[in-house]
């Protein structure tokens, strides 16, 4: 008989080896997972900048048919300044057949107020085109009547007009315009943008839900002679606004568990829910005593009849700035480095500055 031979013992890992093994993998899972996170980052931010670019050719081709851009509301005064009628509909609102919006623009009664029952259906609609992809609050914002109980869903955006430095609004009480491209009961053409399309802004990236200090009726007043056009020191305004709230401000409240009610209502045209403005550089942040949420604040709201001043300031989740639209329909990406005195530049259609493309 032959030899019976002995089989061979099969091999395995050790108990180290595994762990050498899980080490590997964890560590390449560590390297890969930024790089991940920053091509979907990436992607993100690509579909922002589309979403600005749908954005300007509708409000360029709402442009091409009324030989001027949108006003942000519509309002009429007595002789005693007083706020007779007003259409609150803002500038997102009037771009809707722009924005292959037909149906909805239809739906929506601009005789009357956003807020009337009548305008529902359109003020729920919630566009895409209206959402940054990186936002991390999209859900539809909601408002109760207290006195007849009923709920009004609205659609929200991450994109606001741009209303100027501060001044935004003056009624009857300081009429003119502010300088920026959009406003309360004006409307510029291509003509009035002296400073060139390609160096003026038209919307950016703001925050949904932003905590929201407005309708204070006491307007923080900038001081000296030069009354609309003079800046007050704005985040000591915010700071001082914020410690005592209760000095006429309210905030402008929020759905419950969300932060605030700024940017929450695409279709009304008041700064804090439908424009922004360069008081402040992108992403600044917001001082002591403010929650530690981002903060913005306007004075008497603009339908109430102003004079309005706002620090409505641009956010995005973006790392390191926000995606910017301007006037010639391009979309540039502002860090959130920019001087502070360009910004402001950029804001105004004729402000006669000079800005190099190199200072931002």
């Amino acid at each position: 008989m032959g030899n019976v031979g002995t089989a061979k013992r099969a091999s395995a890992f050790t108990l180290i080896e595994l762990l050498v093994v899980i080490a590997i993998i964890a560590v390449l899972i560590a390297l890969l997972l930024p790089a991940v996170q920053s091509a979907r980052e990436a992607a993100r931010r690509m579909q922002c900048v589309n979403n600005l670019k749908q954005l300007g050719l509708a409000m360029h081709n709402y442009e091409s048919n009324n030989s001027v851009f949108p006003p942000q509301m519509v309002l009429t005064f007595n002789s005693a300044g007083t706020v007779t009628w007003k259409s609150t509909w803002g500038a997102s609102s009037r771009i809707a057949q722009f924005l292959e919006q037909g149906a909805l623009a239809n739906a929506m009664n601009f005789s009357v107020k956003v807020s009337d029952a009548s305008n529902s259906t359109a003020v729920s609609t919630q566009l895409s085109v209206f959402i940054c992809p990186s936002e991390v609050n999209s859900v539809a914002a909601t408002t109760t009547n207290a006195t007849t109980g009923a709920v009004t869903t609205y659609g929200i955006s991450n994109y606001g007009w741009c209303e100027g430095i501060w001044f935004t609004f003056g009624g009857p009480s300081m009429p003119g315009k502010n300088p920026g491209a959009f406003g309360p009961n004006q409307s510029r053409s291509i003509a009035n943008f002296q400073d060139g399309t390609s160096q003026t802004i038209l919307a950016a990236e703001v925050k949904t839900y932003t905590q929201a200090y407005h309708d204070g009726g006491a307007t923080p007043a900038p001081p000296g002679p030069a009354g609309m056009n003079a800046l007050p020191d704005v985040p000591t305004v915010l700071a001082s606004i914020a410690a005592s709230p209760g000095a006429g401000y309210k905030i402008a409240a929020p759905p419950p568990g969300l932060p605030g009610g700024g940017h929450t209502k695409w279709s009304n045209g008041n700064s804090f829910l439908d424009g922004f403005t360069t008081a402040l550089p992108p992403n600044t942040k917001s001082p002591a005593g403010t929650n530690g949420l981002d903060t913005d604040v306007t004075s008497e709201d603009e339908d109430d009849g102003g004079p309005t001043y706002s620090a409505v300031t641009s956010r995005s989740y973006h790392p390191g700035g926000v995606n910017v639209l301007f006037g010639d329909g391009s979309v540039k990406f502002i860090k959130n480095s920019i001087a502070v005195n360009t910004w402001r530049a950029l804001s105004t259609v004729a402000g006669g500055e000079v800005v190099s493309a190199d200072s931002y």
